[in-house]
């Protein structure tokens, strides 16, 4: 579908296309190169020829061995991301109808490879694009094994009649097994940056990518125990058991290795499903062991070998940090609306630069509640449609959203006083609407699954009201709301923003099929009559302040500028520390600088080189946006809420008819005690063009996705393109595409 996209008076003139294509090919040149690095690593030509050659440019009295692992490890990865933050900025503003089209003619031709493949097992929804990324890295794993494997069995030298060489050949398998661990830790931290531009550079979110990281925490934790058991094996026969408790001065430390395995095996542990479901916070809090587990990783390695995995840790720690100095900010509650199916809708002031996409994720900690969790939440609003709200959905499903309800109901409805909430995010997607390439879309939720679909519908709704029919062709629309209880069909009046916005989607080709599992039929005279929706407003307190970007409204080139200035410090305090004080040590033969001082050391300068830069560019930015924000008025006269959909309820399918909003009920079908066929309702879309997206309980994405991927026998094509919060738990919801 092509869209216009006006321009205001601060958006840059858009770029040619060409400047786009080649920061992606320097970028993938670049991290080509990275990778190559990773693979030739364990071959003989690297460690006879390439390492010595770019050692002997890089060992100097600056950086010392370390330097070498700098310009081949971090050093690529660090430039990717800059550059990264620069094609994002250009991308964002030139987010243009054409640039939509090419973007949804790639992931066309696409479609084959990014259709799920495997819908139930241990590794969940995964697509053909997943599982083959999955297998190369296995088979990377398997080369780097077994090359350094061949590469050490082949320098021992103990004679076979000393019975000694299994316990050789032991203490080469354990090490090695400790460096594939290590390789799976480069990569580790990198799905975890909520706003690395890495991510987003290849169509990802960090939603999308949470369980890359579990992956790769799996693999992780297999390799290091096996690394560690086997060197205890390895101690216990040949009488060195000693040496569990030695801590090397100068050489790789045993004991920093052993509380790294612990609070790596604790992490472990609680992220099995029954612990991580039953035990939650345990396995949150636990979680927070990687901090302890890199410091002690780096004692027992070295600052040199660290150097291997800190590009992940690097953009992790900025990332971490700018969160930080978001969430220390109490944010603006303006009101609440409260469902009587025990939802709750958040409506927060937002400051105008703060432009987010459909189907954000924002995360919300509220302190009178608990002042550690931090929960995501799907956010409902439009940036488009409102400028100066955000609004986001909460359906009770434990213990924190019960006590939130709980509070916000025993508020009286009008100027409750206040609420203090702090969020991190919104974050979005990189594309602002791919889902506007579809002649129709089917939007599948369960629950307050539906909520990532009400951004999208209001988001057409605006579309649809700024831009002449002409040249925006209808998209038409197709809501499965699947619900437990007639109670629940509460959730659909959320449609509606709270601050009015729109009342007519008569321009939508909108149909809402509602199905209510639970309950056979239910007539006007089952249900309780004249329950409100209850709305409690805010009094405004000079305290708080509008959700606003932590970098301002260019924050893709401000988080480019924090990469590369932190990284410059880094460097400037690594090399000048070295050759004025580490230098002078190490150049006496008769003395070695401790590996422990020195690692903390580095580990020291690294959280500067990140907090300085960071805190300076967040205060300039913030700074910046000072009066734009005052500019926010504060909302004083509540507009009227929509009634419930318990008062619109007629006897078996019926069609809703009574609403305050006629075209939204004209277009709801309620249908009670049955589920959707979702196979027949698919099959039915009319178009050529056709576009699935599901979210909801991970049961009904599975259905989803078996039934998209039997669809493909049929000639339909489908593309697995994304993910994002529910809005309830820390589950994953997938979006669907399908091309009939």
């Amino acid at each position: 579908m092509n869209t216009t996209r006006r321009r205001g008076n601060n958006d840059a003139p858009a770029p040619p296309s060409a400047a786009r294509i080649s920061i992606l090919l320097l970028a993938a040149a670049v991290l080509a190169g990275w990778l190559m690095m990773w693979v030739m690593s364990p071959t003989t030509t690297f460690s006879s020829s390439w390492a010595p050659r770019l050692a002997s440019h890089t060992n100097s009295t600056y950086f010392g061995k370390q330097g070498f692992r700098i310009m081949i490890y971090v050093f690529p990865v660090l430039f990717v991301s800059v550059v990264a933050c620069i094609y994002l900025h250009l991308l964002k503003s030139t987010d243009s109808a054409g640039t939509q089209t090419r973007r949804y003619e790639f992931c066309r031709r696409m479609a084959t490879w990014r259709r799920p493949l495997l819908v139930r097992g241990p590794l969940g929804i995964v697509t053909g694009i997943e599982l083959a990324f999955f297998f190369m890295f296995l088979v990377l794993l398997v080369w780097f094994y077994s090359n350094f494997i061949s590469h050490d069995f082949s320098k021992i030298n103990v004679k076979p009649a000393e019975n000694k060489l299994w316990q050789a050949e032991l203490d080469r398998a354990a090490l090695r097994l400790g460096q594939v661990g290590s390789l799976c830790c480069a990569f580790l931290f990198f799905p975890v940056a909520r706003g690395s531009s890495l991510l987003p550079l290849i169509g990802l979110t960090s939603e999308a990518s949470i369980k890359y990281h579990v992956w790769l925490g799996n693999i992780a934790m297999v390799f290091f125990t096996a690394h560690g058991v086997c060197y205890i094996v390895f101690w216990a026969s040949t009488g060195q058991i000693h040496e569990m408790v030695e801590w090397a001065g100068t050489k790789v430390a045993n004991v920093p290795g052993e509380l790294a395995l612990l609070s790596g095996l604790a992490m472990w542990v609680t992220t099995l499903p029954r612990i991580r479901r039953q035990m939650f916070e345990l396995f949150f809090y636990t979680h927070h062991l990687y901090i302890v587990f890199l410091v002690f990783y780096a004692l027992h390695v070295g600052v040199t070998v660290f150097c291997s995995i800190l590009p992940g840790v690097f953009l992790f720690m900025v990332d971490r940090y700018l969160r930080f100095l978001q969430s220390r900010a109490r944010v603006r509650l303006v009101s609440a609306r409260l469902l009587a199916t025990e939802a709750v809708e958040l409506n927060f002031s937002k400051s105008p630069c703060l432009a987010h996409n459909p189907m954000s994720t924002i995360f919300i900690n509220v302190p009178s509640i608990s002042r550690l969790q931090w929960h995501p939440f799907t956010v409902t609003s439009s940036s488009s449609l409102e400028p100066d709200r955000l609004s986001v959905v909460i359906k009770r499903a434990g213990s924190w959203t019960k006590k939130l309800y709980e509070t916000l109901s025993s508020l009286p409805p009008s100027q409750a006083g206040h609420l203090d909430i702090s969020v991190e995010g919104p974050y979005s997607p990189a594309t602002s609407a791919g889902f506007l390439g579809y002649d129709s879309l089917a939007m599948i939720g369960g629950g307050g699954g539906i909520t990532p679909f009400i951004s999208i519908i209001r988001e057409i709704v605006y579309r649809s009201s700024t831009t002449a029919e002409a040249v925006t062709p209808r998209l038409s629309l197709l809501l499965i709301a699947v619900f437990k209880t007639s109670a629940d069909l509460a959730m659909l009046d959320l449609i509606i923003p709270a601050s009015g916005g729109f009342s007519d989607i008569s321009r939508l080709e909108l149909r809402i099929e509602a199905f209510v599992t639970r309950e056979i039929i239910v007539s006007t005279g089952d249900v309780t009559r004249n329950v409100p929706v209850k709305e409690v407003w805010f009094k405004p307190s000079p305290s708080h302040v509008p959700i606003a970007p932590v970098l301002g409204r260019n924050s893709w080139l401000w988080l480019a500028a924090v990469v590369s200035s932190s990284f410059v410090i880094f460097l400037l305090l690594v090399g000048t520390v070295q050759r004025l004080y580490i230098y002078p040590i190490d150049g006496n033969t008769n003395r070695v600088y401790p590996w422990a001082a020195r690692t903390m050391l580095n580990l020291m300068l690294l959280c500067i080189s990140v907090a300085v830069p960071t805190t300076a560019a967040a205060f300039l930015c913030k700074s910046r946006s000072a009066e734009m924000e005052e500019q926010i008025k504060d909302v004083a006269t509540p507009v009227m809420s929509p009634t419930t959909w318990l008062d619109k309820l007629d006897s078996g399918d019926a069609e809703v008819r009574s609403s305050p909003q006629p075209s939204l009920e004209q277009v709801t079908t309620v249908h009670f005690g049955r589920r959707p066929d979702l196979r027949r309702m698919l099959l039915e879309i009319d178009g050529t063009n056709v576009g699935v997206m599901a979210s909801g309980p991970p049961g009904l994405l599975e259905d989803v996705a078996a039934i998209c991927s039997l669809l493909l026998v049929n000639q339909y094509s489908l593309i697995l393109y994304n993910a994002f919060g529910d809005g309830l738990r820390s589950e994953m919801n997938h979006t669907f595409h399908s091309n009939p």
